[in-house]
């Protein structure tokens, strides 16, 4: 899979959420397979072509000490054969036909997916129900990978300083929520993986009753739900773990983390914690969220971009982010790359004066409407792309959001008022919420410089 680091930046959380509204002609079915598997079908036949997607509901966040990483190393493997198809034979099938597969890991799921021409989807779901029930995980196989995974820890994150420090950053913020867990997992326990320990998370969590089939293309929704009843039907239901809540501690003060690492530039990183959609009490609240962190980066007229880099120079680069879709409370983020010369404390102070400034004065109507079309239009955007429709359906299922939801986004977020972007700053945007991390540079290696890699070796 083609892994993304997480950024903190102009578009990273803003954007996150890929919800998707069905177009009226195209409407979402959903159905239910009797062994619990949830099929969801989006026809859109703009092309002959079809994403299908199989999303579990398990991800670093389910996952505890000593086995931290695992769903992520499982996923790798499941590309390395069944009974019936060795290692590697279900990416030559894919491409055989002209198709496209990957998948990828996060902290509440982990998901498969195949882009391919619509006549060959017989084909993807089929190769999808036999690694559902059959993997092999041969000994060889997972000896080699899991040294693939060791170099793609090395390469994703110890060896570059920001993801290095956004690391860190998660595991001091959270003290008993699993966001804490990084998603590759500790190269400790990755080092310390046995087949048993994959063989006995693939039998927890990877059941049809724990999974969600997303299919968007040119194709019939009863044609697509024949075909899953053929080769995701006979498979058994089983008894699922029970999901701990491990909601987080109340934070009693500011945590504050200094890492020091070979870098070229210092890098800040400020985030206070907050809810979600799944987690909050009032349901305007993940909105005004989602539009203060407009407010602030959101473009090139956005406060942070205007204000900090462009006309006082403290910043070569700030960012604000808010993702919603999350089982568990979150982060709302702030960081920044200082300019050469500034002090850091006076590149923190002003993160801080921009959240204090949301707190005693309301958004102007210019800047609102400036949020909200922006987020609107990012969605009309994103239901060009097929992909984009199946990954939306997907993320709100798999964190145990309902489908429909995406139908309420645009008009949910055009109903924020300055009030409310007003109130959810003044109620989470408070120092003893927060967490600090500073990146240190140290002197670089010229013989082993940083990298910055942002792939996915398989």
């Amino acid at each position: 899979m083609k892994h993304k680091m997480p950024r903190i930046g102009l578009l990273l959380l803003l954007l996150v959420p890929l919800w998707l509204q069905a177009d009226q002609g195209s409407p979402v079915h959903e159905f239910m397979l009797d062994n619990g598997m949830k099929v969801l079908v989006l026809p859109d036949q703009r092309a002959p072509v079809v994403s299908s997607m199989v999303w579990y509901r398990v991800g670093s966040s389910h996952e505890h000490g000593g086995i931290t990483g695992i769903s992520h190393a499982l996923e790798h493997m499941m590309f390395k054969g069944t009974d019936t198809h060795p290692a590697g034979e279900f990416s030559r099938i894919i491409a055989a036909l002209g198709g496209r597969e990957n998948a990828f890991t996060s902290r509440d799921y982990t998901a498969y997916f195949q882009q391919l021409a619509a006549e060959h989807l017989e084909t993807a779901l089929k190769l999808e129900a036999d690694r559902m029930q059959h993997l092999a995980l041969p000994e060889d196989e997972f000896i080699q990978e899991m040294r693939v995974v060791r170099e793609e820890r090395r390469l994703r994150t110890e060896d570059n300083p920001n993801a290095l420090t956004f690391e860190h950053f998660n595991a001091v913020a959270w003290l008993n929520s699993p966001y804490g867990i990084p998603v590759i997992g500790w190269m400790v326990d990755i080092d310390e993986y046995t087949v048993a320990d994959l063989r006995d998370w693939y039998d927890r969590w990877y059941a049809p009753n724990n999974a969600i089939l997303v299919v968007v293309g040119d194709v019939e929704p009863e044609a697509v739900h024949d075909l899953a009843r053929t080769h995701f039907g006979p498979i058994p239901a089983r008894d699922l773990p029970a999901v701990k809540s491990r909601t987080e501690t109340p934070q009693l003060g500011e945590r504050r983390i200094t890492v020091r690492a070979p870098a070229r530039v210092p890098y800040l990183l400020m985030g206070y914690k907050v809810p979600v959609i799944m987690t909050a009490e009032e349901d305007w609240v993940p909105y005004a969220l989602q539009v203060a962190a407009g407010v602030l980066d959101g473009g090139e007229s956005a406060r942070f971009s205007r204000e900090l880099v462009r006309e006082r120079e403290l910043v070569a680069s700030a960012g604000a982010g808010y993702s919603p879709l999350s089982r568990l409370d979150t982060l709302f983020m702030l960081s920044a790359t200082p300019s050469a010369g500034v002090d850091r404390a006076e590149v923190e102070a002003a993160l801080t004066e921009a959240l204090e400034r949301m707190k005693d004065e309301l958004v102007s109507t210019a800047e609102l409407e400036r949020v909200k079309a922006q987020v609107v239009a990012r969605e009309v955007y994103r239901r060009d792309s097929i992909q984009g429709q199946a990954m939306g359906l997907g993320m709100l299922e798999s964190v145990g959001l309902p489908w429909q939801l995406g139908d309420e986004f645009a008009e949910r977020i055009r109903a924020v008022t300055p009030e409310q972007v007003q109130a959810v700053a003044r109620r989470y945007f408070d120092v003893d919420r927060r967490t600090v991390a500073w990146l240190d540079p140290l002197p670089i290696d010229p013989e082993n410089p940083p990298g910055y890699f942002d792939g996915h070796l398989r």
